[in-house]
């Protein structure tokens, strides 16, 4: 039986929002950006500089700055950069979850932290180009003209994040027990095969 859900998703594929439905549905805790507050809080580095830099690949000048301990405590000072002592405290915080209690995780690479679990539903969120395009207009309410330019981005940023941390490849099925296309199925479909299978 499955107790954790962690999802990957495309941008604007209905990702977050199908995590949240399940969630609710669930009863369950819903784990998101909300993990990086904890981050920030632990490592004590402002919220908004923790945002910004995971998710961001290396070689950009944000990611170079972190490696310095610019921002953090000096506190426990270790010879790892910010980038990465940001992302082993994420994974610690997300193992501590679990062990208490059922939840679903958007994003923070959980699907790979927790790949030796086998109460842990992995699931991949995709869409095709011009559904991900109509939401990212309508839902994230980003300029038409913008739109390509976003989707572009943020999935780069995803994936380069998740390669650079699992040794994967973002939205390689083959570590995924399930990929869903949210623009052929629709989010409540979605919502209900997740749902579904969590209660089985």
């Amino acid at each position: 039986m499955y107790k954790i859900i962690t999802m990957e998703r495309e941008f604007a594929s209905g990702g977050n929002e199908i995590g949240k439905r399940v969630a609710k549905k669930l009863g369950i805790a819903l784990y998101d950006r909300s993990l990086l507050v904890e981050v920030a809080k632990r490592l004590e580095i402002p919220a908004i500089y923790v945002e910004q830099l995971e998710e961001t690949a290396p070689g950009s000048s944000i990611f170079n700055l972190s490696q310095t301990v610019l921002g953090g405590s000096q506190k426990g000072k270790t010879n790892l950069s910010l980038a990465e002592r940001i992302f082993l405290e994420e994974k610690k915080i997300i193992e501590e979850i679990v062990e208490k209690q059922d939840c679903v995780i958007v994003g923070r690479c959980a699907s790979y932290i927790l790949r030796d679990r086998p109460d842990c539903l992995k699931v991949f969120v995709r869409a095709d180009k011009q559904y991900r395009l109509n939401r990212a207009i309508e839902t994230e309410k980003i300029a038409k003209d913008d739109a390509d330019y976003f989707l572009r981005k943020a999935d780069k940023r995803r994936s380069d994040f998740y390669n650079t941390h699992t040794g994967w490849k973002w939205g390689d099925i083959e570590h995924f027990d399930i990929c869903l296309d949210s623009g052929s199925l629709g989010l409540d479909c979605c919502v209900d095969v997740l749902a579904g299978m969590m209660k089985k």
